[in-house]
């Protein structure tokens, strides 16, 4: 369980993200008008949370055989008969399009000795075993049994494969395999308000990479969650984020952090130029001329939205003057428990973190890059590309510039792993009042879903 030790709200000095917006060249959309800060104070997580298999034999039970959990894009199985596995800790998932516009999931077993259907994506007229050849339609209903007559008391009826709730919203397929679940859209609450000007289901997947990592799925989460670490971590961008100026706010099952970019940090003990912020956002190294180069007058901020929309001008068309500067500079990273990470706006990530197999102390990160694309003119998805745990992420040359950074971001995970794991028991982890808002939030929900009594 979780302990609140105090209750402050205090926030960072320096210029707050809601008079930043009122800087913009260009109206901008409601959605980031939004303020409902979480109340509370510092929040302490016992260890065992990260460290326990016990904690991760609860998660199995409480968490991921209940909860609403994102499998796949609709784009990865874009016609009929095409599938993809979805696996989390020791359940594997088996999504198919069994129709034009269904989408079915069943448990990836087969019902006549459990061998696993399915390993890898693909496409098929039906779902045959490759063991000893039990095959099932596309809708899970029983196809085929070679030797029917040695199977007398095996019926259709009784031998379909079982299925698992779906839901789909952004272009992205959830499944539940709680037959009692709340439905999807309950779940996600008013969600698709914050992204109404920026729909995801009008995005293709431009990369999608997942890496292995030396961590617990939440720990690898929670760096992802804050720009608190920006200043240690991320030093060289420190000229062009206003790390400590974010604003974090939740909803329901879902919270939302804004970063700003084109502003500098408070952490600096010097003032950057408009020219040193546009280098910092553009990751330019300082022995390189710069990348781009601001004319007179006009600020970091609001070059980075017009050179933004020049680029998104042959999608959009006129309608691209819709678009702040805000939403071409700034970073909008939602959470949706328990492990979901879309981004608003026009910065394309999204990730996801989950157990990799049945190990506690091991951890999947995925990115997918959604990126918008002409009307009618939708490219097909990129497959997966795996990284193992001692790839570099730099070996996923689609991420550009992103992978350096992720870099130094999954340096520090497996060392806290470790970390906690040699700390004085009993012992906990603290969370700042505000800073870290995602990661209490988080942690409130999972009281509720993994360790209510």
């Amino acid at each position: 369980m979780t302990e609140i030790v105090s209750a402050r709200g205090d926030r960072s000095d320096g210029v707050s993200y809601q008079d930043l917006l009122n800087t913009d060249s260009h109206p901008v959309p409601a959605v980031l008008r939004r303020e409902n800060p979480l109340a509370g104070g510092v929040q302490k997580v016992d260890i065992e949370r990260y460290i326990s298999r016990e904690a991760h034999e609860r998660e199995k039970e409480r968490l991921w055989s209940r909860v609403w959990q994102m499998a796949c894009r609709e784009e990865d199985i874009p016609e009929v008969g095409s599938y993809t596995v979805y696996d989390i800790a020791q359940q594997s998932y088996l999504v198919v399009r069994s129709a034009p516009d269904t989408i079915q999931a069943f448990y990836n077993a087969c019902r006549h000795r459990g061998r696993l259907l399915r390993e890898e994506p693909g496409r098929s007229h039906d779902l045959r075993c490759p063991f000893h050849g039990w095959c099932w339609h596309l809708d899970g209903s029983l196809k085929e049994v070679p030797c029917q007559w040695d199977f007398p008391q095996v019926t259709p009826e009784e031998y379909r494969l079982p299925e698992v709730k779906v839901g789909r919203w952004g272009g992205f397929v959830f499944i539940n395999p709680d037959p009692d679940c709340e439905p999807l859209e309950r779940f996600l609450g008013d969600l698709s308000q914050q992204f109404a000007p920026w729909p995801l289901e009008q995005r293709f997947k431009q990369a999608h990479v997942a890496k292995i990592l030396r961590c617990n799925w939440k720990l690898a989460q929670e760096a992802f969650m804050e720009a608190y670490h920006v200043v240690a971590t991320h030093p060289q961008i420190l000229a062009g984020i206003g790390d400590a100026n974010s604003q974090y706010d939740v909803w329901g099952n879902y919270s939302r952090a804004i970063t700003p970019n084109g502003t500098p940090s408070p952490h600096l003990n010097w003032t950057p130029t408009e020219q040193d912020m546009l280098d910092a956002m553009l990751d330019r190294n300082l022995d390189d001329p710069p990348v781009a180069s601001l004319p007179d007058g006009m600020s970091a901020r609001e070059f980075v939205g017009t050179t933004g929309r020049q680029a998104m001008q042959p999608i959009f068309g006129d309608g691209v003057e819709r678009f702040s500067d805000a939403e071409m500079t700034d970073s909008f990273y939602f959470t949706l428990f328990p492990n979901f990470h879309p981004w608003g706006a026009f910065n394309r990530i999204t990730y996801r973190f989950r157990p990799y197999g049945d190990d506690h102390r091991m951890s999947i990160m995925e990115c997918m890059y959604l990126a918008p694309y002409p009307p009618g003119k939708r490219p097909p998805a990129v497959p997966i590309h795996w990284l193992g745990a001692d790839d570099d992420w730099t070996e996923a040359p689609e991420l550009g510039m992103l992978a350096r950074v992720f870099n130094q971001d999954v340096y520090n995970l497996p060392k806290v792993q470790r970390g906690l794991e040699a700390a004085k028991k009993p012992g906990c982890v603290t969370f700042a009042s505000y800073a870290e808002t995602k990661l209490r939030h988080f942690h409130r929900l999972y009281d509720r879903w993994v360790d209510a009594e």
